[in-house]
């Protein structure tokens, strides 16, 4: 059975009500995993308190971290401060130096551009080029398409139609997610998928987009965090003692 995910579920992590009917609307409308954004300097007594939210309405919950630089220097020194904390890291580029310098790094995960900004939206053929060969993946949040109405909708749903256009051409994966910050902006998988034909991602192109390729990131991150793990392919085994 395809397993669904949501990378950005966006409640206020400091309001454990919310929180929690977010959680167990996701697992409702059938997500099997959630990320949920995180402050970097997060204590661990929240972490465990939204795992065990999770854990409750049996929906897999992975830690995120979003970035927003204002300069690559920035974006690096983050990077190496905190990349080894967060199953995922996504950078909200808002310059052309900072979506550059994210998308050719291979600690970034995820490159999110302002919704009500088209200005800053960077997303072209150089920025595509370079994400293709750092495995980066685009992500498109879905709740500015419900929130928005009129010529701002318009406006992005045909910037959207070009940024997926150009992620087909360099193979660069797109990775659907809510954004949703409250119960009302969040929906099932499906219908996530049939908005997405708006701007030209056929339906089972959508599905993927919300499952195999974030859960793929998630996979993969986590066999990197794993104390076994030395490099692609390659992990210790160990012995039990006496063998």
């Amino acid at each position: 059975m395809r397993k669904f995910v949501d990378l950005r579920l966006r409640p206020s992590i400091n309001d454990p009500e919310q929180v929690e009917r977010m959680v167990r609307k996701s697992s409702e409308l059938g997500y099997g995993l959630v990320g949920i954004p995180l402050p970097p300097n997060v204590t661990r007594d929240k972490v465990d308190q939204l795992q065990r939210i999770c854990s409750d309405a049996k929906i897999d919950f992975v830690t995120r971290v979003d970035f927003t630089p204002k300069t690559p220097g920035e974006l690096l020194r983050n990077l190496r401060r905190f990349r080894r904390r967060f199953e995922i890291v996504s950078v909200t580029c808002t310059s052309k130096g900072v979506a550059r310098q994210a998308a050719k790094d291979r600690r970034v995960d995820l490159l999110l551009f302002p919704a009500t900004d088209l200005r800053k939206r960077f997303f072209d053929h150089a920025e595509a080029e370079l994400a293709s060969k750092a495995l980066s993946c685009l992500e498109i949040e879905m709740a500015p398409l419900l929130s928005l109405s009129g010529f701002s909708r318009i406006r992005l749903l045909s910037r959207l139609r070009r940024e997926v256009a150009t992620a087909k051409r360099f193979n660069v994966p797109v990775v659907i997610s809510s954004g949703a910050t409250n119960e009302y902006l969040m929906r099932r998988p499906h219908d996530y998928a049939a908005l997405a034909t708006l701007f030209d991602m056929p339906t089972p192109h959508a599905l993927r987009s919300l499952s195999e390729d974030p859960l793929a990131i998630v996979e993969r991150n986590r066999e990197k965090l794993s104390p076994d793990y030395v490099a692609p392919g390659i992990r210790v085994v160990r012995r039990k003692t006496g063998v």
